[in-house]
């Protein structure tokens, strides 16, 4: 089963195509990982998943309908979206930021209950940044303001949650907690979530469905043990690689061939 799904998605900038009739379902209340190279599509065909960006060809839809037959409003409260780079607004506190997660959920007869109160406190705690409520989001380091999106994201209370890249900027200790997070998210709220990750090892770590792109297409999908092998690996990415198993999870772990060690001269 599927909610979210794109039939036949072509995506481009101008006249440059860089994404080419993609079929892609998003499995309902699984966490789904994109990996490919640098400029595959992943993160282009995320926008499209979140309505950011509109398709050349093809469509995405949300329970049978296309996105561009539904209203923003109704959008908002189905999906979540976390793009790569997000803007602030100017001189804005962390507690306000995550506010505004909550606006999709909003009527003018009221603008705030005790359930947007208890999202946002949730939403802070879950992500560690409840202390930092009365800063201003532009004097924290970028680990913290990544953080605070991601606050923002959960806040929204989607049932679908998409995320480019949110472990940028992150230390290791923190892209852990924000993908453990992820998984307990999925777990326990039953949502359905898909990410982009540049990490392999953490994507096959991490992810109940994997989808292996390259060049705007879709290479490979499935269960990370099914389809993450040395091949697959040299396929997409072009890395001579061994494959084995993960020693704390048993999910595929990648690692690459020897090191350039150059030649004596002695």
């Amino acid at each position: 089963m599927s909610r979210l799904s794109a039939r036949d998605l072509t995506l481009a900038y101008e006249d440059r195509t860089v994404v080419h009739d993609l079929d892609l379902a998003v499995p309902d209340g699984r966490v789904t990982v994109i990996v490919g190279p640098n400029a595959c599509g992943k993160s282009t065909t995320l926008r499209a998943l979140g309505r950011l960006m509109k398709p050349a060809g093809g469509s995405v839809l949300l329970d049978g309908r296309a996105l561009a037959e539904l209203p923003t409003k109704r959008i908002a409260q189905q999906i979540g979206l976390l793009p790569q780079s997000p803007v602030a607004p100017e001189a804005i506190t962390v507690a306000d930021l995550v506010s505004r997660g909550r606006q999709p959920h909003q009527h003018w007869w009221q603008q705030w209950s005790d359930a947007d109160e208890r999202a946002v406190t949730e939403a802070m705690e879950r992500t560690d940044v409840a202390a930092l409520a009365d800063r201003n989001v532009d004097e924290l380091s970028g680990g913290q303001r990544q953080r605070v999106w991601i606050a923002m994201a959960l806040a929204q209370e989607t049932e679908i949650l998409l995320l480019d890249e949110p472990t940028t900027y992150l230390d290791i200790s923190h892209q852990v907690e924000v993908l453990d997070l992820v998984r307990q998210l999925n777990h326990d709220k039953k949502r359905t979530v898909a990410v982009v990750l540049h990490d392999l090892n953490q994507a096959a770590r991490y992810a109940d469905h994997l989808v292996a792109m390259k060049a705007g297409r879709i290479v490979a999908e499935g269960a990370p043990d099914e389809i993450v092998t040395a091949g697959l690996v040299k396929e997409v990415f072009g890395l001579d690689c061994v494959v084995v198993p993960d020693p704390v999870t048993g999910s595929p772990l990648v690692v690459p061939g020897a090191p350039w060690q150059g030649t004596s001269t002695l």
